[in-house]
């Protein structure tokens, strides 16, 4: 037993219980099915990727969750949505604004999921919660602080319950994380230095030539890609955060980098195309990626997604979009308690997936997105975590990496049983990292650490 004198040098370590006891503990995984009291309705705005993610639980889990009415302003998305879930043709609506009508006098569903451009989060936001619905909000749920502000004053107003879409929380590897620093598997948090890879291509795609290659039109591209990030270093802190430096730009992707003779788009005759990363050709047409922005299958005939090619921005040159939006981003935060995080966002890896480095006064962690490794100071010994949950199959059918319906299983026991405890990315907790975010945009513009 340690006498008082070696404790002050050797803060608590956990509960008394040894580090393999603890460390199994990481290993309990929930189950993704649920059983709710009845099947819970949802009408969806934004049939888009995001807009099926969530819903496909319902398929998965039969009786928890079903759709009942869509807006989308694309027919074919509306479409689709509506024949999978048989939605009658008079809950089938164009503008957001439709939908919200149609329910005047009451509400057409129990949940409201709010899937569209990031520039249609907070209007739709405020009407449906003044119409009473419980809300999914897809990140970033704002496009200013006022904005922000804004929501969660009408959400205290009104009571509704509204889960934002911070779904890395939600996965196994980011929960078992944050369990791992509760059972004090490292002692006392003193520094995470944290990564998110955006992967060559997937930022040509996103944030060069696609919706999100304007910050001003969106938002800044740490609210947009990494708000997520940020509200990861805040959950796993767990404090407040009082100030943050961030330094970035655009490296690359300026119109004085384009190689000589270069067209305005790919399909044009480049005479680089053919070794060029970013060729528009190579990425869609050759490697057939991100095909679902075209809604063409895998196997569809290259000249359908040539044509595509020459008619969008997603042909153009990345040397000459009209992009705002930084290549690669460095920030630093300061938490109460004098706790340090660093965060970089990189556009130019090979591979996508977060990494991050946890550092303790007794252990430190190093993990992937799917796998980490805690090692401990006094055993010397590494104990090594992977993603084995009882349904790791029906995981693997949920993006970011299990944690997409692992938000809407929460979030549809919060709303069946009325328990707001239950969800973890509720519309309070979100606005902070939102509010970091915005900070890091300021301080990247300014040159100057923010306070927040």
């Amino acid at each position: 037993m340690r006498s008082k004198k070696s404790d002050k040098h050797f803060p608590h370590d956990g509960d008394g219980r040894d580090i393999e006891t603890r460390f199994a503990e990481l290993s309990k995984i929930e189950p993704l099915e649920i059983t709710t009291s009845r099947e819970l309705t949802m009408a969806v705005m934004g049939a888009g990727s995001r807009g099926n993610e969530y819903p496909a639980y319902g398929k998965l889990f039969p009786g928890t969750l079903k759709v009942v009415a869509v807006a989308d302003i694309d027919p074919d998305r509306r479409r689709r949505m509506g024949d999978a879930w048989d939605i009658p043709a008079a809950r089938r609506f164009g503008d957001w604004r439709e939908l919200i009508a149609a329910g005047t006098g009451g509400r057409l569903a129990d949940i409201l999921l709010i899937a569209l451009p990031d520039n249609l989060h907070c209007e739709p936001a405020l009407a449906a919660m003044r119409q009473g619905y419980d809300i999914l909000l897809e990140k970033p749920m704002a496009q200013s602080e006022c904005e922000c502000n804004d929501l969660l004053a009408c959400q205290r107003e009104t009571g509704v319950m509204v889960a934002v879409g911070h779904v890395l929380r939600y996965s196994p590897y980011f929960r078992a994380l944050k369990r791992a620093l509760e059972l004090r598997l490292v002692g006392e948090l003193v520094n995470i230095q944290h990564q998110e890879p955006v992967m060559y291509a997937h930022m040509a795609h996103s944030f060069v030539r696609g919706n999100w290659h304007d910050g001003q039109a969106t938002t800044p591209m740490i609210v947009a890609k990494s708000c997520h990030d940020l509200d990861i270093l805040k959950w796993l802190v767990d404090r407040h955060c009082l100030r943050v430096g961030a330094e970035g730009g655009i490296s690359l992707f300026k119109a004085e980098n384009a190689p000589d003779g270069a067209p305005t788009r790919c399909t044009d005759g480049c005479p680089c195309e053919p070794h060029c990363p970013y060729s528009a050709i190579d990425i869609y047409e050759r490697k057939r990626w991100f095909l679902y922005v075209f809604d063409l299958p895998r196997d569809c005939p290259s000249e359908a997604i040539l044509e595509k090619l020459r008619m969008t921005d997603y042909g153009r040159c990345v040397f000459r979009m009209d992009n705002n939006q930084p290549d690669h981003i460095v920030t630093t935060l300061l938490f109460e308690g004098g706790v340090t995080a660093s965060f970089t966002m990189d556009a130019f890896t090979p591979w996508g997936g977060r990494r991050s480095r946890i550092m303790g006064t007794l252990g430190y962690i190093e993990g992937d997105g799917k796998t980490f490794t805690l090692h401990r100071f006094d055993t010397c010994k590494p104990y090594k975590w992977s993603f084995l949950p009882p349904d790791g199959e029906k995981y693997k059918e949920s993006g970011h990496a299990g944690g997409d319906l692992a938000l809407i299983r929460d979030f549809l026991k919060a709303v069946d049983t009325r328990d707001f405890s239950l969800l973890s990315s509720n519309l309070q907790v979100s606005v902070e990292s939102h509010l970091m975010g915005f900070a890091c945009e300021r301080s990247r513009l300014n040159g100057q650490m923010v306070e927040i």
